[in-house]
């Protein structure tokens, strides 16, 4: 299902090496987010294959995702790019960090900052916003998504590090 990250193989990618080195693919099986997310969480660089949310302004299935065992997978939450509402607070944020999930990127706005930035946990989110979700139990989960116009499929591997975030539909280390 997944694997366990340990500090060393986090430390051993570079997003720009793997640019670098698949800036000719036109398969689309390599692609790069825009520069929109901001760095979150206690873990600066994070890397796994991706598990997704689709969601608008209700976390419901955010929760019940880092909730579960994360087997040191990404989870990508589509939440629209909504600014107007939180879909990771600090809650979930330990809840990701205790059940073994490497990061999370979040198509949308986090909250309660300093608690997220304790959490053992790598987060990317589009900014930050007090006001919570509401709770309507609507979703999808492990859903081929659309984040800033870039496609992300559940068994795609993300890598995140200071210079950004790349997508690949194969393990590129």
């Amino acid at each position: 299902m997944g694997f366990v990250m340990t500090a060393p193989s986090v430390l051993s990618f570079s997003t720009c090496d793997f640019c670098d080195a698949h800036k000719a693919d036109d398969t689309g099986a390599f692609r790069v987010l825009p520069p929109v997310f901001a760095a979150f969480g206690a873990v600066s660089v994070f890397a796994g294959p991706v598990s997704t949310v689709k969601c608008f302004e209700d976390n419901t299935l955010v929760k019940a995702a880092v909730d579960s065992p994360g087997h040191g997978r990404v989870l990508v939450v589509d939440g629209g790019a909504s600014l107007r509402r939180a879909l990771v607070g600090g809650n979930l944020a330990a809840a990701a960090a205790r059940n073994g999930w490497a990061g999370i990127v979040v198509d949308g706005c986090v909250r309660d900052v300093a608690e997220i930035n304790a959490a053992a946990v790598g987060i990317r989110a589009l900014g930050l916003m007090p006001l919570p979700t509401e709770k309507r139990n609507e979703g999808q989960r492990d859903v081929a998504v659309q984040i800033q116009g870039v496609w992300v499929r559940p068994g795609d591997w993300l890598y995140a590090d200071a210079d950004g975030i790349v997508v690949s539909a194969t393990s590129l280390n």
